[in-house]
């Protein structure tokens, strides 16, 4: 009995992903945080953790978002969720108000974030970046793994480990094979440590495939 007590205790938390979201970076710090990932196509949210529905939004994104009014749909669909979440990831690198796209101007971002707040019933997180949108999310599982809610979706594959987890998200990235992958993780053993390599470093170990990694943040 302690042992099964003990092996609930300290369960991975799970988070499941949209496959688009998989180079977000946001996946492989999931990863090194420690929770259990699975991609999958995910028809509403970026990330679904128990019975709450996660909307991931760069700050681009956002406003990009709101110009083809995609943004508004997106929350819309939320709605079928009991718990839901906004994040809009990037605060530090990019002001919401800065440099704005023609067509928007501070008073229509004030008025998408009252109507997605009152209207839409959805909170909004502001983040400083992926790790922190990662953080987050974690601490969001961790939280549903304790109160043992039931998965919206479940996968039906084995779950895999943290090294074959990091694995998966590398072989994702154009011209990354298996091989190449395992070669990254031997030297580097983080992701994170992979895409803030020197590219020349990089190069001698994986030649012309680095430059892949150069569009990565």
């Amino acid at each position: 009995m302690l042992e099964k007590n003990l092996g609930e205790k300290f369960k991975m938390p799970k988070v499941i992903i949209d496959y688009r979201e998989k180079n977000s970076l946001v996946a492989a710090e999931l990863v090194e945080l420690g929770a259990e990932i699975n991609f999958q196509e995910l028809k509403v949210a970026d990330y679904i953790v128990g019975d709450t529905a996660i909307e991931r939004k760069t700050c681009s994104d956002f406003l990009s978002s709101m110009l083809n009014k995609r943004l508004l749909r997106q929350v819309e669909e939320l709605k079928q969720y009991s718990k839901k979440l906004l994040i809009i990831e990037g605060i530090d690198e990019q002001e919401l108000y800065n440099d704005l796209p023609e067509g928007i101007n501070g008073n229509a971002i004030r008025g998408m974030l009252l109507h997605i707040l009152l209207e839409a019933s959805c909170p909004i997180i502001f983040t400083k970046n992926y790790e922190d949108t990662a953080k987050f999310i974690f601490l969001i599982a961790k939280r549903a793994e304790r109160e043992k809610q039931n998965f919206s979706l479940r996968a039906k594959k084995k779950a895999k480990n943290k090294e074959e987890q990091k694995q998966f998200i590398l072989e994702g990235f154009p011209g990354i094979g298996p091989a190449t992958a395992k070669k990254l993780l031997k030297e580097f053993k983080t992701i994170k440590k992979i895409i803030s390599a020197d590219p020349e470093k990089l190069k001698k170990i994986i030649g012309k495939k680095a430059d892949i990694f150069k569009l990565v943040g």
